[in-house]
């Protein structure tokens, strides 16, 4: 199964968060994938003033030949066809970001990227989503499920359901 979350802090977020979904799904085999609702988060270590993002994750099962690198290029493409720069603040406000937080069993450790994402459980921005499509995913590397990794969370972040 791939994982793959999205945040929007700046722009007409919700629109924005709508059309990446849909986007998503041309990624995905034919009837696996499937959307969260999209949820209204607290900044996480963003730089001061940062307002409140729009948060989801995506799970689906990717297309035949479909590899890590390739849909990590194709998200990139999507931020930027969205308005992010290739160069930026790390956390910094962006009207898309989308992050590869697992794909099936694969291990990544390159300069370009991590898998599974390095941070995502420890943020519940990402694992409240991620309960609601995945709950009964077991996290590579820390063989623990969505779902026992969201209840042993400690955290003050705010999130909360905003469109089903």
């Amino acid at each position: 199964m791939v994982l793959v979350g999205l945040g929007s802090n700046r722009g007409d977020s919700l629109e924005i968060m709508h059309e990446a979904i849909e986007t998503l799904r041309e990624f995905a085999q034919p009837a696996t994938f499937c959307a969260s609702s999209i949820w209204r988060t607290s900044p996480v270590d963003c730089p001061p003033d940062s307002g409140d993002f729009l948060n989801a994750v995506v799970a689906f099962e990717g297309r035949d030949g479909l590899t890590p690198e390739a849909l990590l290029a194709s998200l990139k493409a999507l931020e930027r066809a969205h308005g992010r720069a290739e160069s930026y603040v790390r956390n910094a406000p962006r009207e898309l970001d989308l992050d590869l937080l697992v794909f099936d069993d694969e291990r990544r450790t390159t300069p370009e990227f991590t898998l599974p994402h390095p941070r995502a459980t420890d943020r519940l921005f990402v694992l409240a989503p991620a309960l609601e499509v995945a709950p009964a995913l077991v996290w590579p590397v820390l063989g623990e499920t969505v779902a026992v990794l969201h209840a042993r969370l400690d955290t003050d972040e705010n999130v909360e359901r905003i469109v089903a």
